[in-house]
């Protein structure tokens, strides 16, 4: 009769401990690997690292503007709002003399009402004179009750200036918050195309990017319409800014210095925000440029393209302000001959380029 046992349970040791360690590790270096690959990175060409970093340029410039114009207003928004304090601290000093003659006058009539006017009237000396003071004094009071209700109307109009203040405040604030928002996306834009351009070879990076800065004065050179007076004490010249295929004069003559002034900026570098004199982004070079001619423009592209009288394509004169882009995110100043200054992006410096680079979205003349 054969003996019944029950099957030993055998320990992972040996070879069989070994393989199922040895598959464990290759099951984790497997899902390492596809974790790894899920996430990778595609390499990217050239042309497509220009793509993007071009669409990454053109969200940061859009941003730029809206940054732009929300620092515009709070910049108002602080002067209003510093306007509303000194005014209020101007009528609370008012009020405080107002309060203080106040204050005397009610002391000096709690003191003589201490002996009532008829005991008053029997006690002088010289009752003439006494009735004198008594209609003086009855005159002074009007002009109390008179005091008394502009120190009420005073309280009224200092709490009415600090609620302007309050809501100035509350603008204020809310502009501030906008101005960080839109840092952020310029920052990050332009952090995500340096990283995908520092992908590149030098090479590559010069051809995504274009001319380089180096080369900002040869181009300048070659791009310089034959003619032109650009004077270097930034002096408006004839007024002639001749092109090939172009209007040989400017709209005026302070679109010829405006133009005159671009000329001399070239090579300057793009910083978001800055509107000179030694750097600028696109709508800050376009208004200092007018600003040296004396005019005043507005800071963005969006409210710059409203600044003066539209004209068209085929219209265009030296000095009109040429914008592109559906959202109108870019802003130059033409110059003839089809071409443009402008301030393109922080990979390139201030340039001549032709307006037909980028989709035209229309123009406008300012002087």
């Amino acid at each position: 009769m054969a003996t019944h046992r029950r099957p030993r349970h055998r320990s992972l040791g040996g070879n069989t401990a070994r393989t199922a360690a040895t598959l464990a590790l290759a099951g984790a270096a497997t899902a390492t690997a596809f974790e790894g690959v899920g996430h990778a990175e595609p390499q990217l060409t050239p042309a497509q690292v220009r793509t993007r970093v071009d669409t990454l340029y053109r969200e940061a410039e859009s941003a730029t503007e809206k940054y732009d114009g929300a620092k515009e207003k709070a910049d108002a928004a602080r002067r209003r709002l510093n306007t509303l304090q000194d005014e209020t601290a101007r009528r609370q000093d008012r009020l405080n003399t107002a309060r203080d003659a106040l204050g005397t006058y009610a002391a000096a009539q709690y003191r003589d009402r201490s002996i009532s006017p008829t005991w008053q009237l029997a006690l002088s000396g010289d009752p003439d004179r006494y009735l004198d003071g008594a209609a003086l004094a009855e005159r002074v009071g009007d002009q109390q009750a008179g005091a008394v209700s502009r120190v009420r109307t005073q309280l009224r109009e200092i709490e009415q200036l600090r609620g302007a203040a309050r809501v100035e405040l509350k603008s204020l604030r809310a502009r501030q918050a906008e101005l960080k928002r839109q840092k952020k996306t310029v920052t990050t834009k332009l952090r995500e195309a340096q990283r995908l351009l520092h992908r590149l070879t030098p090479r590559e990076r010069k051809k995504v990017t274009g001319t380089a800065p180096a080369h900002a004065g040869r181009a300048t050179t070659a791009a310089h319409p034959a003619g032109a007076h650009t004077p270097h004490n930034g002096t408006p010249g004839t007024g002639v800014v001749k092109a090939p295929g172009a209007p040989a004069v400017a709209s005026g003559s302070r679109a010829a210095a405006a133009v005159a002034y671009a000329y001399r900026k070239l090579g300057s570098p793009y910083v978001w925000g800055a509107t000179g004199p030694h750097a600028f982004d696109c709508s800050g070079l376009v208004q200092a440029a007018y600003r040296s001619a004396g005019i005043s423009l507005p800071r963005t592209t969006y409210a710059q393209i409203n600044a003066g009288r539209r004209v068209s394509r085929s219209q265009l004169r030296p000095g009109d302000l040429v914008f592109f882009y559906s959202g109108v995110s870019h802003v130059g100043l033409y110059i003839g001959g089809g071409k443009m200054i402008h301030a393109p992006n922080p990979s390139a410096p201030v340039r001549i380029a032709p307006i037909s680079q980028m989709p035209f979205a229309g123009a406008t003349r300012v002087a």
